[in-house]
């Protein structure tokens, strides 16, 4: 394995605590010191930029993978984004609203969007992961570029449904999942490894340069792609499968206990 130049981590069951909070003073520490090595440090999540960037309001140098891919931003500078044609978004949308169960949100680039039939307590709930979320009476009305489809259905039909998605969109997008009933709809060949792969183009950074952490299904390209794959101690069995180590599960901070590890050697 190469010399480590990029870290990059999901969010959700990974970095941050179940109560969406992390250890910020240890945080601050180890940032200082991957400054100081000139290790850049990269978030890659499913979520939307604007919700990714409060946890980090004191770090402008930190890169932010969100959408599964589709957008790299940094604070002030859009690196890369990868949208959906206005005509496939209409065919994908006519799929997943054929489907029963689910709740259904577009993912743009200026904001998420869900309908006024969605119900409150579900919008409130999503509001905590899309910070931009607009409620409209119809999708027709989205000025926007699309990046990406988020589901939620019920939790033991995930799998089932996701199999659904894989035969209905075939050819248009793809079906990944954290679990949980939560579904991301993505564009074809678009998910986490191939947004820090772009990425490192831009920063001259080899795959195999990188260390990566995770903890759910839309993170299973990353940790299999990068030279150094990091699972969570409350991974899915299939994520620890690919990756090259585990560490403690995200409750104990274990994306931090890691970089500690790391750092000191």
């Amino acid at each position: 394995m190469k010399m480590i130049k990029l870290i990059a981590t999901d969010m959700d069951g990974t970095f941050l605590r179940d109560d969406m909070t992390y250890d910020e003073a240890k945080f601050d520490k180890l940032y200082q010191k991957l400054q100081s090595q000139q290790i850049q440090f990269v978030v890659a999540s499913g979520n939307q930029y604007f919700q990714l960037k409060s946890f980090f309001k004191k770090y402008p140098d930190i890169i932010y993978i969100s959408e599964n891919g589709a957008l790299i931003r940094q604070r002030d500078n859009t690196l890369s984004k990868h949208s959906f044609t206005k005509e496939t978004v209409q065919t994908v949308l006519e799929k997943l609203q054929a489907i029963s169960n689910l709740k259904l949100l577009v993912c743009g680039e200026k904001s998420a969007y869900t309908l006024t039939t969605t119900d409150p307590k579900h919008v409130k709930k999503m509001r905590n992961y899309y910070h931009h979320l607009d409620v409209i009476e119809n999708f027709d009305q989205i000025d926007d570029d699309v990046l990406k489809f988020a589901i939620t259905c019920p939790d033991e039909q995930t799998d089932e449904i996701v199999e659904t998605l894989k035969t209905a969109l075939k050819g248009l997008a793809e079906p990944t999942s954290s679990g949980h009933g939560d579904i991301d709809v993505i564009q074809l060949g678009m998910n986490k490894a191939a947004g820090l792969k772009e990425l490192g183009k831009i920063l001259d950074i080899d795959l195999s340069e990188m260390m990566a952490f995770g903890d759910g299904g839309n993170d299973l390209e990353m940790l299999r792609e990068v030279g150094w794959g990091v699972a969570m101690e409350n991974a899915q069995p299939k994520v620890t499968a690919v990756a090259d180590q585990t560490t403690a599960d995200n409750q104990n901070q274990g994306v931090l206990q890691k970089i500690e590890e790391f750092l000191a050697n």
